[in-house]
């Protein structure tokens, strides 16, 4: 007779059934679920179109980039890491796939891995860097911010455009009548999920966030996973840069993916994630990305001006760093 035997890592995180049910429950005790339904009501009483099918279509092909970015960084931030240089890797990757697309005249296959290499590579730089040199993340990857930035401009220092038609397709197609970066969004959002939910390395994410300590005692590689949640994270932002170059049509160095790195972490953290690693669920930061997607679209339907509009999101970032903190000592 033999019986089964379970390694101290297993031991130290819980099971697959008991993250999805823990994935679930976060999702339905969000207090962001009822603020974005009384919004959205909200947003349609005033302006009537709020609802309307074309409206649902930009919100959601707007929330695409963001979810793109927003999964992988939720892993790594559960793991206990941070990454602030997204948004300049994704102007980095746009501006790389849009070059090879417009000005090399390579096929759109060759444009867009060569925005995924790009952002894997200051992904790989990142990881190196806080994983196994043990600087910090936090100041890493701000300096990477503007590093990356100013690479971008040194690299291309005018604005680039018309990437032709066959590029086009990876942002303006539709798959099953579903816009092409709905589609990737919605399978990354899967595959993060699953991730978390069904694989020992998706529960060694959470036990490196939980104690990094007691991971590596238990035989975990706290180095080697948050190093590659670091890779998928910049491979992500390259992508997201790749799709809204060929949404645009044109990218330009010193404005393209400005400020996306704090609306990717206002969206993970109203997603209940916390800074601190060791909790979140996926389906929650798609809760954050929702939110952020009908706040900006309601606010400019309603005409309100753009400084506004940044002073909300302003306050959904403090909102979510609140709801990170008191978030789980309300659901106890």
């Amino acid at each position: 007779m033999t019986t089964a035997t379970t390694s101290p890592a297993d031991r130290l995180v819980p099971g697959p059934r008991a993250l999805v049910g823990r994935g679930l429950g976060a999702l339905w005790r969000q207090p962001l679920a009822v603020v974005l339904g009384l919004m959205v009501l909200v947003f349609q009483m005033t302006t009537g179109s709020f609802l309307d099918a074309g409206n649902l279509r930009g919100i959601a092909t707007d929330a695409a980039t963001l979810t793109i970015v927003a999964v992988p960084l939720t892993l790594l931030v559960i793991s206990g890491y941070l990454d602030l240089s997204v948004g300049s890797t994704l102007a980095l990757g746009g501006l790389v796939a849009g070059w090879l697309a417009g000005q090399q005249h390579q096929p759109p296959v060759v444009a867009v891995l060569g925005a995924l290499a790009v952002g894997g590579a200051v992904g790989a730089v990142n990881g190196i860097l806080c994983c196994y040199l043990g600087l910090s993340a936090f100041i890493v990857t701000l300096g990477m911010l503007t590093a990356v930035r100013g690479l971008a401009q040194q690299l291309f220092p005018l604005p680039l455009s018309s990437f032709g038609e066959g590029f086009a397709w990876l942002g303006g197609s539709r798959i099953a009548g579903v816009d092409a970066p709905v589609v990737i969004a919605v399978l990354v959002l899967v595959a993060g999920a699953l991730f978390l939910a069904l694989t020992p390395a998706g529960r060694h994410v959470f036990a490196i966030g939980v104690n990094r300590e007691a991971a590596y005692l238990s035989g975990i590689g706290v180095r080697r996973t948050p190093f590659a949640l670091f890779v998928v994270t910049g491979v992500a932002a390259g992508l997201a840069g790749a799709i809204k170059a060929s949404v645009l049509d044109s990218v330009v160095a010193g404005t393209s993916g400005a400020g996306f790195e704090l609306t990717v972490l206002t969206a993970v953290l109203l997603g209940g994630v916390a800074l601190t690693g060791g909790s979140g669920s996926v389906f929650g930061v798609l809760l954050g990305v929702l939110f952020l997607g009908c706040l900006q679209n309601g606010l400019t339907l309603l005409n309100v001006p753009t400084f506004w509009q940044q002073m909300a999101q302003g306050a959904a970032l403090v909102a979510g760093a609140a709801l990170a903190y008191f978030g789980p000592r309300l659901t106890r």
